[in-house]
């Protein structure tokens, strides 16, 4: 069982055992249970801690922070890490925000104002280590790993890194693993495993737009505009709206000399962003 046990979250938010202990028994919170019936908290976990925390201290009373915490836990985001998140307050309302979305849950006048990212930083030295893996720990899917590494990509990225490897070692043909995998690689600067880990997504998932795309972008950084360019066409096939692959396809075009076929995806990309807009 992986997890962040009660003195770890103690620790990192300021609180006696007790108190985190208190607020899990209250059902603010649904943490695993570990070894010997411990309570082992997720990041996610530890973000509404936070959050109740805050609230309680500037006296919200208990049914309301109740409220406030069911709605945050069903609109943070899913599938993706919570280091972009801002929790602040907004008159009436508790705003859950990052670099796309908002989200307001209802509860009553409360002033929160906290960076995720800033939460992450402590919890980083308390992170669960793929390669120090606890007792129970085996008996954890490759879902389980794979959910603890979105968790963990907000706290340490090179241990995420290590658990999508354990999640793609219990499931080789893991596709969402394969891309976030190669997503981290990507952005460390490491093409040729990013490039591996997206086309072994697009093996696993040959319907994911995202998969091709994403190989498309790795094949263009490497400068094999021709392969990038059928790639992006195989994702534009599988999701003709995907604004981006209509703009790097449309820049792909007019450096090879196809003026008509970059004025036609680019084109089509304002439209779909005017859609959106």
């Amino acid at each position: 069982m992986t997890g962040y046990t009660t003195r770890h979250v103690a620790e990192i938010l300021g609180l006696t055992e007790e108190r985190v202990r208190s607020f899990a028994r209250d059902g603010l919170l649904e943490p695993e249970r570990g070894p010997g019936n411990t309570y082992r908290f997720t990041f996610q976990d530890i973000v509404l801690l936070r959050a109740a925390r805050e609230l309680l201290d500037r006296d919200v009373p208990a049914r309301r922070v109740r409220s406030a915490l069911l709605g945050l836990r069903a609109q943070l985001p899913v599938g993706r890490p919570l280091s972009a998140v801002r929790v602040t307050a907004d008159g009436a309302r508790v705003i859950v925000r990052d670099q796309d979305t908002a989200w307001d849950p209802e509860t009553g006048q409360v002033a929160l104002d906290f960076a995720v990212s800033e939460l992450a930083a402590r919890v980083a030295p308390f992170a669960p280590d793929a390669e120090r893996a606890e007792p129970g720990d085996e008996e954890l899917s490759a879902d389980d790993w794979y959910d603890l590494a979105i968790d963990l990509e907000a706290v340490s990225v090179d241990k995420a890194r290590a658990v999508y490897g354990r999640t793609i070692a219990l499931d080789p043909g893991h596709a969402e693993a394969h891309l976030n995998l190669g997503r981290l690689l990507h952005e460390r600067g490491d093409l040729g495993g990013a490039e591996s880990h997206y086309r072994q997504a697009c093996a696993a998932r040959p319907d994911s737009a995202l998969a091709a795309f994403n190989l498309g972008v790795a094949l263009e950084d490497r400068e094999d505009g021709a392969e990038a360019m059928a790639v992006y066409r195989r994702a534009l096939k599988l999701d003709p709206n995907h604004a981006e692959a209509h703009f790097n396809l449309g820049r792909l075009c007019e450096a090879a000399g196809d003026r008509t076929g970059a004025l036609q995806h680019l084109a089509q990309y304002k439209r779909i962003q005017e859609r959106g807009a």
